[in-house]
């Protein structure tokens, strides 16, 4: 299954074939790529620059940043081992987490905050992508100083064995697309930002 949401009616009132398009939310139409066959078909060309003989290694900051270098993500250091990568309306900041930093964290801010008095409406926005999403569970966080109430995504993924190079390019890939996909939908469909 893709690591999008498919609801009934999206592509012409039926599941989208190999390769075709789906529309989502609206008018946005993303392609959806041919099933490849696992070891049958050259990987994707973006990967080309990884090293043939990749090996499973543990996850570090350094090998985080490289795999954003790889996808042209743009990022900051915040000197406390983590990285921020913004964009117009939100930003993600990539870290590792956990007793071992073991855990490999994705969490997605929009640059807009909900007033107090929208609490309710925003409780109410995140259990619905919750409900209807896969990746990045959101929630609404601790008041600002200011007594706004930010909105998160986040995506936890436990990496105590390592990953090769094309998977942790794969799921960061992953997690800003989403995180993108997230915000963009608080702005539209949820009406919440």
């Amino acid at each position: 299954m893709p690591w999008w949401s498919w609801r009934p009616g999206s592509s012409a009132g039926g599941r989208p074939e190999a390769g075709g398009e789906v529309a989502l939310q609206s008018s946005v139409r993303v392609a959806i790529p041919a099933q490849r066959e696992p070891g049958h078909a050259a990987p994707p060309a973006e990967l080309s620059t990884i090293d043939e003989g990749d090996q499973v290694q543990p996850v570090t900051l350094d090998r985080i940043g490289k795999a954003l270098d790889l996808l042209d993500i743009r990022f900051l250091a915040d000197g406390g081992g983590s990285l921020l990568a913004m964009w117009e309306r939100h930003a993600v900041l990539f870290t590792l987490e956990g007793p071992d930093d073991e855990i490999l964290v994705m969490r997605a801010r929009p640059h807009s905050t909900v007033p107090p008095d929208w609490a309710d409406r925003a409780y109410r926005v995140v259990n619905e992508w919750n409900h209807t999403r896969r990746f990045c569970k959101a929630y609404v966080g601790d008041p600002t100083e200011r007594g706004q109430l930010p909105i998160y995504a986040e995506l936890q993924v436990p990496l105590n064995s390592g990953a090769h190079d094309a998977l942790l390019v794969e799921m960061l890939d992953c997690g800003a697309a989403v995180a993108t996909s997230f915000v963009d939908w608080l702005h539209d469909e949820g009406a919440l930002l």
